[in-house]
């Protein structure tokens, strides 16, 4: 079956997959032999595709989907050295030193994207523009006088505003930071895919990496054919290729965005956000007519443990109408990002894994800089140069600072087994409607039963085959989605994201 989206109803697409049509690429169709093959085509991959095969490699990109179908097309595409998790807590975690190099890392992202759109000559909405941190109030999760001086000890650029708007609203003193960016990242991926291909790079979409082996000669099979490279990256936001060492070091979450028309001019060209756990964050992406489209994302929730999309994205644009000149609500959609519980990417040599097999996960809320960041640091690797990004970014670090998050996260998931014992969401398949979904019980099993518009009902088991959760129906997206790793599979069970590789199986199979 086709695939052009990881998310199964269309109204839910963003902008950037609505507005540019990346290129097609053809499958696997015999056996490929390569010096670096990369899984996985979003920002991740194909930005180290493009840096390695500017340095003379052969390099060959998979995707089991379309061109950046994954995350990277659900992205809001801040640009931003501004840290997710905010300056205390990386200064908690990680102290001053490192916490400088972090902030130096993001804004060496920034700056490679723009000289990569600046020498291929992409036209892709790049800005820069300043952050705005605002204060949310009685419920704010930090305060900004303790956030400006991490800021300060940090060494990033920062002053007090206390004239800045929120659209509509006089929302206070906060937090500016200047040269932080935007741009569009399927116009900007558009022009670095075309670039890697005339450098003479290949790329395979529909293309499933069944399974990948390191070693001297690593192997990525795909069907029945064979990629023979020298190093494989492993760049598909959650690894494939990795059961259990990477996963215990970071959650899952799901985000929610709405875009809604703003008259041009009339808001800020910043990236905005506020300082509520879960955050609001918002920015511009011009239209061609001459408005802006007003980007609002905000909702969050470990993935797999909601299941009310609609009243997520309700509230997101009642919380806008109160702050922005909103129009037409034109585009709805959500994502999924991986939490690392110490606030920065895993990016480097796979844990307990062959030298030569890499991985990046763990973008943290910052997959584009992240992404970006991972393409600059893996080629040097790779070509056997020193990075000051190294041991940052070690995904077999042990971080003793940040045990409180990681403790909560395990524990988190530990619960989701409980799923075993409770009865079904629904007595009988005779109670689901069309278009939806339900898990019920049956004997000891528990089975993922989905009836499609037409009225025909798909009966998988329940379980997740990474690791054995019970996967939970998400109705907006019309997808099963495993509430301990993130994994998710589209409604006829078809893998959609990692860490499962492997579809859900036939009810009568489970």
């Amino acid at each position: 079956m086709e695939r052009v989206s990881p998310i199964a109803t269309a109204e839910n697409e963003s902008i950037w997959g609505a507005t540019i049509r990346l290129p097609k690429s053809p499958r696997v169709s015999g056996n490929v032999d390569c010096d670096i093959c990369i899984v996985g085509s979003g920002i991740s991959g194909l930005t180290t595709a493009y840096l390695l095969a500017k340095a003379g490699k052969r390099v060959v990109v998979l995707d089991d989907g379309p061109l950046a179908s994954g995350m990277t097309q659900v992205t809001t595409a801040h640009l931003s050295s501004v840290i997710d998790d905010r300056f205390v807590m990386m200064l908690r975690w990680h102290g001053e030193a490192a916490t400088r190099l972090a902030v130096q890392s993001h804004a060496a992202a920034i700056d490679l994207i723009e000289q990569i759109s600046k020498d291929l000559r992409i036209d892709c909405d790049f800005r820069r523009v300043d952050g705005l941190l605002f204060d949310a109030g009685p419920d704010a999760a930090i305060d900004l006088d303790d956030e400006y001086e991490a800021s300060q000890r940090v060494g990033i650029a920062v002053d007090w505003d206390s004239l800045a708007r929120l659209g509509n609203v006089d929302a206070g003193r906060c937090l500016r930071y200047p040269n932080q960016a935007r741009f569009h990242p399927f116009k900007y991926l558009d022009g670095v895919v075309k670039a890697f291909e005339q450098l003479g790079g290949k790329v395979f979409t529909d293309s499933h990496a069944d399974q990948i082996t390191g070693g001297e000669h690593a192997k990525v099979k795909v069907g029945n054919h064979v990629v023979t490279a020298d190093a494989v990256v492993v760049a598909t936001n959650s690894p494939i290729n990795d059961m259990f060492a990477i996963h215990t070091k970071q959650a899952p979450y799901m985000t929610y965005v709405v875009g809604a028309r703003v008259p041009r001019g009339s808001v800020e060209d910043a990236l905005i956000w506020d300082t509520l756990d879960a955050y609001h964050y918002v920015r511009l992406q011009p239209l061609d007519d001459g408005d802006d489209l007003l980007i609002i994302g905000g909702e969050d929730h470990k993935s797999g443990q909601a299941d009310d999309a609609d009243h997520r994205h309700q509230r997101l644009i009642d919380w806008a109408r109160e702050r922005f000149p909103i129009g037409e609500v034109e585009y709805t959609w959500a994502g999924q990002w991986m939490e690392s519980t110490d606030g920065l990417a895993f990016i480097g040599r796979n844990p307990l894994d062959a030298d030569s097999v890499y991985v990046v996960t763990g973008d943290s809320g910052m997959g584009m800089t992240h992404g970006t960041i991972a393409g600059m640091l893996l080629t040097d690797m790779i070509l056997g140069r020193q990075n000051p990004w190294e041991s940052l970014y070690e995904p077999s670090r042990k971080n003793v600072a940040a045990t409180g998050p990681f403790v909560k996260e395990n524990l988190n998931v530990a619960a989701q087994y409980l799923d075993w014992v409770t009865p079904g969401e629904v007595q009988s398949t005779d109670e689901i409607a069309f278009g939806t979904g339900a898990v019920i019980r049956r004997g000891m099993t528990k089975i993922a039963a989905y009836r499609d518009d037409d009225g025909k009902l798909t009966e998988l088991s329940a379980v997740c085959p990474h690791l054995g959760c019970v996967v939970h129906w998400n109705n907006a997206e019309r997808s099963w989605d495993c509430p301990c790793h993130g994994s998710r599979f589209h409604a006829d069970g078809e893998v959609v994201n990692g860490p499962a590789n492997v579809n859900l199986s036939p009810a009568e199979d489970s």
